[in-house]
C-alpha cells in the first residue's frame, strides 16, 4: 500500500510511518517542521520506501503539489493519515490563528488535493477535545459537542468537513478521537514539562492546578495499533472511534510524583491552585472505549501504566541525550 502521513515527523506521525515502513508499505510524508523533528524521521528517510516532502499544508497549491508529487512517485495514496496539526492548546487559547491554520485549514487543503487526485480514503486524528467539559462517560454520540478551545472547535469542524466529503467524494473516512497520548518523542505535554523543569534542579517542580485534574493516558505505541486496527476492520462510510485505555484515567498528581521519584525523590511540588491547568483545559474526563472493545481491539495498559512506561522511556531519552551533549556516550 502507499499512504501519505501529513505531520509526519511529529511525536504520533512518525512512529505510525516507522509501523507502516516496518511492514512493508510506501510511505509518503508531508511535514512543515513548525513542530515536527528531523530527527524523528532520520531513520525513514534512509528507507527506500519514504519519502519525505517539506511543504506548509495550510496553504491549498502546496497541499496539492505534495498530492502531486507523492502520486507522481508511487501512484495516487491508497489512504491518507492527516495527523498535521496545532498540538499547542494553550498557544491556540493565547492566538486562535494558530489553530485555524495550523489545523482547519490543514484539513480543507487535504481535502481538496485530495478531491484533485481521486483519493477515497483518509483518517483523521481528532480529539477528546471535541466533546467539551460533560457529565459521565464520553460516548461517540455523546453531545452536544460545546468545546472550550480552539484547539477542540478546529478539530470538530474538521470532522464536519470530513464527513461532508464523505457524500460527495471519499468512499471512507475514519476518525480518530484521541485521548492524552505518551511516549517516546513526545514534544509538549505535562508529563514533558515535568520532566524538563526537574532537569534544571528547580527548588520545586510547578504543577498548574491542583493535581485532582484526572484524564485518560495512552501510550503511543497502543495508539498506533489501534488506529491500524481501526482502519483494517471498520468499514462504514463514516467511522468515529475514541481510543482510550480502560478505566478511571491518571491524575496529574500522581504523574508529577511518580516524575519526582524517577528523577529528584524528595522535590516538593508546588501547585498554582484552581481546578483547572489552562483557559481551554478539560481538567478531567472519563471515555467510552465500548465502541473500539466491540471491534476487537483493547490496550494493554492501563492509564497509570502507561504513564509509567513513558516516564522511563522520556527520562532515559533526556539523560542520554544530556550525556551526549556533555561529550559523553550515553547510557549502555
Amino acid at each position: 500500500m502507499h499512504h501519505l502521513i501529513t505531520g509526519a515527523a511529529g511525536f504520533i506521525g512518525s512512529q505510525l510511518v516507522d509501523a507502516l515502513l516496518a511492514r512493508g508499505d510506501c510511505v509518503s510524508g508531508i511535514d512543515d517542521f513548525s513542530l515536527g523533528r528531523r530527527a524523528h524521521v532520520a531513520a525513514a528517510t534512509r528507507h527506500g520506501s519514504f519519502h519525505l516532502l517539506e511543504r506548509d499544508i495550510s496553504k491549498p497549491a502546496d497541499a496539492l503539489e505534495c498530492m502531486h508529487a507523492a502520486s507522481a512517485w508511487q501512484g495516487v495514496p491508497d489512504i491518507v493519515w492527516h495527523l498535521a496539526a496545532n498540538s499547542d492548546i494553550p498557544a491556540g487559547c493565547h492566538d486562535p490563528a494558530i489553530d485555524f491554520r495550523k489545523t482547519l485549514c490543514t484539513t480543507f487543503a487535504v481535502l481538496e488535493a485530495a478531491r484533485a487526485h481521486g483519493v477515497k480514503r483518509i483518517a483523521f486524528a481528532s480529539s477528546s477535545a471535541v466533546y467539551g467539559e460533560h457529565e459521565g462517560v464520553l460516548e461517540e454520540d455523546s453531545g452536544p459537542l460545546l468545546p472550550i478551545s480552539s484547539y477542540g472547535a478546529t478539530k470538530l469542524a474538521s470532522e464536519a468537513l470530513l464527513s461532508a466529503a464523505a457524500e460527495s467524494f471519499l468512499d471512507r473516512v475514519w476518525i480518530f478521537r484521541f485521548p492524552n497520548v505518551v511516549g517516546p518523542r513526545a514534544t509538549h505535554g505535562a508529563m514533558f514539562d515535568f520532566i524538563g523543569r526537574l532537569a534544571t534542579g528547580p527548588a520545586a517542580l510547578t504543577v498548574l492546578g491542583d493535581g485532582s485534574q484526572r484524564k485518560p493516558y495512552l501510550h503511543v505505541a497502543e495508539l498506533i495499533g489501534a488506529m491500524n486496527f481501526i482502519v483494517t476492520h471498520a468499514q462504514g462510510r463514516r467511522n468515529v472511534f475514541n481510543i482510550g485505555p480502560e478505566g478511571e484515567g491518571t491524575s496529574v498528581a500522581y504523574m508529577a510524583q511518580r516524575v519526582i521519584e524517577r528523577m529528584r525523590p524528595g522535590t516538593p511540588i508546588s501547585y498554582s491552585g484552581g481546578g483547572r491547568g489552562w483557559v481551554g483545559d478539560v481538567p478531567r474526563f472519563r471515555y467510552s472505549t465500548v465502541r473500539l472493545a466491540r471491534l476487537g481491539w483493547r490496550p494493554d495498559m492501563t492509564s497509570d501504566e502507561a504513564v509509567l512506561r513513558a516516564i522511563d522511556e522520556l527520562v532515559s531519552a533526556s539523560d542520554s541525550a544530556r550525556s551526549l551533549a556533555q561529550g559523553g556516550k550515553g547510557p549502555k
